[in-house]
Parts: C-alpha cells; sequence; structure tokens
C-alpha cells in the first residue's frame, strides 16, 4: 500500500467513526442517568458502560497503530456510571482523538503487525476493521438495552 492509498483508508475509518459517534450520541441524548446506567440483567452492561468500554477500546487500538503510548483500565470501563453529559463529552474527545491519530496513519501503520494489549501483533489495517465491527456490536446493544428499558413492566 503507498501512502496515498493509506489516506484513503485513514479518511475512509475517519468518516466511519466519527459517524458511529453520531449514532452513540443519538442513543445518549434525552436519556436520564438512570436510563444511562440502567443494566436489563444483573451480569449485563449499560449503555454508559457499552459507550466507556467501545471508546476505550477504540483510544488504545488507535494509538497502537501509531506506536503511540497509551494507558487503559479496561476493568473499570465496566463498573462506570455516568451522566449524558459525561458520555458526550467523552464523544466529543473521541471525535478528536479519531482525527489526531488517523490524521497521521502511514502505509507502514496499515501493513506493519502492531502489537495491542496482551493480543498477538496484527497489521493495523486488521485492527480498524475489527475495532470497528466491535463497536458496531456495541451500539446494537446499546439500542436493545433502550428496547429492553422501555418494555419494563
Amino acid at each position: 500500500m503507498d501512502e496515498a492509498g493509506a489516506r484513503k483508508v485513514a479518511d475512509t475509518f475517519r468518516g466511519l467513526f466519527h459517524a458511529l459517534h453520531d449514532r452513540f450520541r443519538e442513543q445518549v441524548t434525552g436519556l436520564d442517568q438512570g436510563t444511562l446506567n440502567w443494566r436489563p440483567l444483573p451480569k449485563a452492561n449499560s449503555i454508559a458502560v457499552l459507550i466507556t468500554h467501545s471508546l476505550g477500546s477504540e483510544r488504545e487500538m488507535l494509538r497502537s497503530l501509531r506506536l503511540a503510548a497509551t494507558e487503559r483500565d479496561r476493568d473499570s470501563e465496566f463498573k462506570v456510571e455516568s451522566e449524558g453529559a459525561d458520555l458526550l463529552a467523552l464523544l466529543e474527545q473521541a471525535d478528536h482523538e479519531v482525527d489526531e491519530q488517523l490524521g497521521g496513519l502511514t502505509a507502514e501503520d496499515l501493513t506493519e503487525k502492531r502489537p495491542r494489549g496482551e493480543n498477538e501483533p496484527r497489521p493495523g489495517l486488521y485492527w480498524l476493521i475489527s475495532n470497528y465491527g466491535h463497536a458496531r456490536e456495541h451500539l446494537a446493544q446499546i439500542e436493545l438495552t433502550k428496547q429492553l428499558y422501555d418494555s419494563r413492566t
């Protein structure tokens, strides 16, 4: 892959992640703290947890692609309780992180194997695709959680 191809991939994923963040915003807007932190089952995740975890994973992935230092407390993402304003602020930060990290993405970042946490190193393009899919799965969980919340009797 040449640098022009890398720029095209970076721009495509920048658009995809921004659109995903907008979908998260749509899900959060207008919900009170109780709804955002409600869990449909004791071991299920709340909307706040799913967004916090998705963005934590995304940030770690983007920084791993660029070989930038990152710290992540994954376990704490599953214990979080948040208000809508806090989640919207996280989404705003995530937009900036996407722009910063993908703005400097190179062909080498996409094609060379990159370590990510305790996972086996893989090409950066693999991490981009798998992380985007991961976040879309969580968007579907958020939508289902809202439906379950609205269907309570």
